[in-house]
């Protein structure tokens, strides 16, 4: 396996990108779209790790900073206007590593959502790979914080300790939890589970859906994938494989965590 920096130009400005390409690649690549404020190692160098271990089992993988991040030049934007950097990146990839023939976008949080608003739109892309896709709205916020982290705390043997000995502000807390039943009750539904909704359904390709256990933008994800007929339709499809992982956080910071995320992912691709 070769790691290898690549310059490429997107709209008059240079970005810089990784590719992990081992000696004999497979015709199926992966490209990384990597989500929030960050560059392309990723937390805890987690891209990295991921793109090495999936070229250590024959699937080339570039992994690179969108422009305005890391190294790449440009203004920084947000994630919905990330899709002139995708197709930029796809192309360059697919010229380094010509026996790839097409792609697979990998993302976690509002990288996976990029590339749903944007596999529709390019024929190279066959498939989707999403860890923990941003859904965010202030309702759907409210309600899997209700779910998941206030009914977590009824079952803590620290929270009751806490409130036995008068340490817990049990005031504040129900003050907490009607205002965030509120605004799950009230706040209107934004566009954005809408629109990755759209372009989940409008891409023909697979779907593979990872949710942390222990991460309230999973289960936000995971709300709002049952939430309609619509959603539960597409969630129902044989396109769409879902995996959940107990207990991990967000960017699945432990090696049991990253290395099973890892194998789902090259599973998943060894399946088709």
């Amino acid at each position: 396996m070769l790691d290898t920096p690549l310059r490429f130009d997107c709209a008059g400005d240079t970005l810089y990108g990784v590719a992990s390409v081992p000696a004999t690649p497979a015709t199926r690549g992966v490209v990384i779209v990597v989500g929030g404020p960050q560059y392309r190692a990723g937390s805890h160098r987690q891209f990295t790790l991921l793109a090495r271990a999936l070229a250590a089992q024959g699937i080339a993988v570039l992994r690179f900073d969108v422009r305005g991040m890391g190294d790449s030049e440009g203004t920084p934007r947000a994630f919905e206007d990330t899709g002139a950097d995708l197709r930029a990146a796809v192309t360059a990839f697919m010229e380094h590593v010509p026996s790839v023939r097409d792609v697979v976008l990998w993302g976690l949080c509002d990288g996976a959502s990029a590339a749903a608003l944007y596999a529709s739109g390019d024929a190279r892309v066959a498939g989707l790979a999403l860890l923990n896709p941003w859904v965010r709205t202030e309702a759907g916020a409210a309600t899997a914080t209700i779910k998941h982290y206030y009914r977590a705390r009824l079952f803590d043997k620290a929270f009751w300790y806490k409130l036995a000995s008068g340490k817990f502000n049990a005031g504040a807390a129900v003050r907490a939890a009607f205002g965030l039943a509120k605004t799950a009750m009230h706040a209107p539904a934004g566009a954005l589970p809408d629109q990755v909704l759209r372009g989940l359904a409008g891409f023909n390709g697979k779907v593979l859906v990872m949710l942390s256990g222990a991460d309230l933008t999973a289960q936000e994800f995971a709300g709002v994938s049952v939430s309609t007929d619509e959603w539960r339709t597409l969630m129902a499809q044989q396109r769409v494989t879902r995996h959940d992982l107990a207990g991990a956080d967000h960017t699945c910071s432990k090696r049991d965590w990253h290395d099973q995320v890892a194998a789902w992912t090259a599973d998943w691709l060894r399946a088709w």
